[in-house]
């Protein structure tokens, strides 16, 4: 198989490493807003090369993996799925837009490509799936962020928030999964996984707590319907150069490669 690797970040790294020890994988294309990120990376590597866009290969791809923000993922989206080419998401929140979000699967469907989506930084995203073929009468989705996690996100900065000067648990926000993922877009694209899942995007409510004393990023995700209740908590440690990600997110897509590549589908 060859994949293409967009976006040279903290997951993108973690998934080229990986998928450069994977037999199946026979070829990686690697890129990068900033070139010099993809091209370090390549040299790391032993299956890697550096290429200038999504198209470059993708005549020549199996799966393209979208490891960058959501502009980017809404481009690469309709690039490769009018291909027929599939591809991996994780900057998820690119799908909160529901006529984007229809005539993408549509397209994927009419093409013959496949998308997506890991689990990301939560469990319990299974348990969801399947409860959700019957009725669903609540979803919610909690989350608290540790030091670090919410610096520099344009919402809080433009209504005069200073994380850094808080110093007790404090609410950030509640609402919509469909307005947390446009508000907060690099820390919970994982409220678009549950709210796809689920009950969709404008019924996922969705909390967000800024704790300075915490030292992980946590997600406690309730659900409630005619299979019963589940609550499943999931407290993520951060990845070393990027607190807003979770080492688990990382992971997560790293599994997802291993099932796509093998064909192996445990736990579907």
């Amino acid at each position: 198989m060859r994949i293409t690797i967009v976006g040279c970040g903290t997951i993108g790294c973690k998934l080229a490493r990986a998928a450069d020890k994977m037999y199946e994988v026979k070829r990686i294309y690697l890129i990068d807003i900033v070139k010099e990120k993809a091209e370090r990376l390549a040299s790391q590597l032993n299956k890697a090369i550096v290429v200038e866009s999504v198209e470059d290969e993708l005549y020549h791809c199996d799966l393209v993996i979208e490891a960058a923000r959501q502009d980017a993922a809404r481009e690469i989206l309709l690039k490769t799925a009018s291909r027929g080419v599939d591809i991996m998401v994780t900057s998820v929140g690119a799908l909160v837009g529901d006529d984007f979000r229809e005539m993408i699967f549509e397209k994927a469907k009419s093409c013959d490509a496949r998308i997506f989506i890991p689990s990301g930084a939560l469990f319990g995203t299974d348990g969801l799936r399947a409860a959700s073929n019957d009725e669903l009468a609540q979803v919610s989705l909690e989350f608290t962020a540790g030091k670090g996690s919410l610096a520099h996100v344009e919402y809080l900065e433009s209504n005069g928030v200073d994380v850094n000067k808080i110093d007790k648990p404090t609410e950030m926000f509640r609402g919509t999964a469909r307005d947390a993922v446009k508000l907060f877009p690099r820390n919970v694209n994982i409220a678009a996984t549950v709210a796809i899942l689920g009950v969709g995007f404008d019924k996922t409510e969705v909390s967000i707590v800024f704790d300075p004393a915490a030292d992980t990023n946590t997600y406690v995700l309730t659900v409630e319907g005619r299979f019963g209740k589940a609550v499943s908590k999931t407290s993520n440690v951060y990845a070393p150069d990027s607190p807003s990600t979770s080492n688990l997110s990382s992971l997560s897509a790293i599994a997802a490669l291993k099932r796509i590549v093998r064909n192996e589908w445990a736990g579907i």
